[in-house]
């Protein structure tokens, strides 16, 4: 069967379904071309997938971006990232108990503005331009561990991985010795869907990685309440709203999603960055010829990965959206791989163009939810392929990439190369 006559038997209700199945976040192929049909035949569809409860799948760049506008009809709360309906439960039963997850994801205005402060200047330009250099370092002794490697690595496992976590818990202040544990945490919160990063399959087990989470942070924030520093875990530890300080899974909460999001997203975006090169070499000579294109270049990565796959609204009420009523209370899933291909607003959107401008992708999302450390991860990715790209001789792969199967936030987990460098 050709891919042509096997994209012709897929559903729309197939496709529909695929935006609630990890594994098919894995299958970048056969994903798209679910969420191509949708765009064409049904960009505001009806999700039923067994053991969720229905919610709206949100296709098209122009939608999501509208919803994203309207925060006040479309909030964060309850429901800010899919999961299947007894881990809803769970949640909310955590919620009223006052030990939940509590992240900027989760919150709405006015404490999502007020939180959201808290973290802010230390990711506002001149705080960028101030740990720019110190990133840069870091990118060099990563492309060094890759010549240390003897020319061949799993990228994704022993390079890509590494870098951003060190920037992150670096700038966080956390000890090098807990580097390690914090990666393991982070893919068991992220790879909670695949078999191979999963502590366990029960909710209360996926639970279990965020009580280990907060049992770590609590003992931090103990630590920089008596002992303060200048890193960040200190700010986030004696930060005020209404002369109140945070309580301790506010605040576990925001070390959580810096400690996560600060460094498996950046991760995916520089692995699959890569892919995609190796995969369009002539795209590698360009950037060569023309490395003040690199800018441009850092953010088609960025799109074409989008590492973060949706974030879920609920509607506090009745919306009309493409002839659809979405009704109060009803969830909406923002479909960001989708909306970063949309053939409406993207020229040739499964072109891998690293001169593509504008380029009005939507992977750091957009409006006051808009990604916080968005200077952060591009000044990242910038970093390390301005310092890879001159002292690359030749890459190929030495084997099949394999993506993470997860519904949220993931890209490769494993890309093995062979390459020279210099």
């Amino acid at each position: 069967m050709t891919e042509e006559s096997e994209a012709m038997t897929l559903t729309v209700e197939e496709a529909g379904l695929a935006l609630a199945d990890p594994k098919a976040y894995a299958d970048d192929r056969r994903f798209h071309e679910s969420l191509a049909l949708l765009r064409r035949e049904s960009p505001v569809h009806r999700v039923e997938a067994p053991g969720y409860t229905p919610f709206w799948g949100i296709t098209r760049h122009e939608d999501v971006l509208e919803i994203e506008r309207n925060h006040r009809i479309f909030l964060n709360a309850p429901r800010p990232v899919l999961g299947t309906a007894e881990f809803d439960a769970l949640n909310r039963q955590r919620a009223e108990q006052g030990i939940a997850l509590r992240t900027l994801v989760h919150m709405d205005d006015p404490d999502h503005r007020v939180v959201r402060a808290i973290g802010a200047d230390w990711f506002r330009p001149r705080a960028m331009r101030a740990l720019e250099p110190r990133v840069r370092e870091l990118a060099r002794r990563y492309v060094d561990r890759m010549v240390e490697l003897g020319g061949e690595c799993d990228f994704a496992r022993e390079v890509a991985v590494h870098f951003p976590l060190y920037v992150i818990l670096s700038l966080l202040g956390l000890p090098e010795s807990d580097f390690d544990r914090m990666l393991k945490l982070t893919q068991e919160l992220f790879g909670g869907d695949d078999a191979e990063f999963q502590r366990g399959t029960t909710n209360e087990e996926k639970l279990q990685v965020l009580l280990d989470f907060f049992a770590y942070f609590q003992g931090l924030t103990e630590e920089r309440r008596k002992h303060p520093t200048g890193d960040l875990a200190s700010a986030i530890a004696n930060a005020r709203v209404d002369g109140e300080p945070l309580n301790d899974f506010d605040t576990a909460s925001y070390y959580v999603i810096i400690a996560t999001a600060g460094h498996d997203t950046t991760s995916a975006t520089i692995a699959g960055g890569l892919h995609a090169l190796i995969e369009h070499p002539g795209q590698i000579e360009r950037l060569r010829g023309k490395p003040e294109l690199m800018p441009l270049a850092v953010d088609e990565m960025i799109r074409w990965v989008t590492p973060v796959k949706e974030f879920m609204r609920t509607a506090a009420e009745d919306y009309d959206l493409r002839g659809v009523t979405i009704r109060q209370g009803e969830a909406v899933l923002l479909s960001y791989p989708s909306a970063n291909r949309d053939e409406d607003v993207f020229d040739d959107p499964f072109r891998f163009d690293v001169g593509r401008d504008p380029n009005k992708h939507l992977a750091f999302g957009f409006g006051v939810h808009y990604c916080l450390g968005a200077a952060l991860a591009r000044i990242e990715v910038r970093a390390f392929f301005e310092e890879l790209l001159p002292r690359l001789g030749s890459i190929e792969l030495a084997g099949p990439p394999e993506g993470i199967a997860t519904t949220f936030v993931g890209g490769l987990k494993r890309l093995p190369v062979r390459y020279s460098l210099a």
